[in-house]
């Protein structure tokens, strides 16, 4: 069964990189697992570096979508954890690069800690994918 979703247009949210709503009607919901990425590819650490951490989290995120189904663009909704708040604005605009436009729903919060200290940036997503 096909996905069908209609974003509703961001006004404000736009600089922030994230749709106010987002309705969808078809398709199976995917309940992912916060991803982080203190961590690269090969196991190197990425302590202290926030936008290698955000876009391996991504890098990860994609990895499990695809064997789920479906892409980052399938992204419906995430809540997204930052160590420090000061690295909010950062994370909208690497969001910005990855997705361009038709930015999924989010929440933004800063978390007083995560279960492993080098973690900078958690991602809890929900994707919505074809049947």
């Amino acid at each position: 069964m096909p996905v069908k979703k209609t974003i509703i247009e961001p006004s404000w949210e736009a600089k922030y990189s994230f749709s106010p709503a987002i309705i969808t009607e078809g398709g199976k919901t995917i309940w992912l697992a916060g991803h982080v990425g203190f961590v690269d590819d090969k196991g190197a650490s990425l302590a202290g570096n926030f936008d290698a951490q955000v876009r391996q989290a991504f890098k990860n995120l994609e990895k499990t979508l695809q064997r789920a189904g479906g892409t980052l663009k399938d992204i419906v909704w995430m809540t997204v954890a930052v160590s420090d708040g000061r690295y909010s604005q950062r994370f909208t605009d690497i969001r910005k690069e990855i997705y361009g436009g038709d930015f999924p729903a989010s929440t933004l919060l800063t978390a007083a800690c995560f279960a492993v200290p080098e973690i900078m940036v958690e991602i809890t997503p929900i994707a919505v994918v074809a049947g």
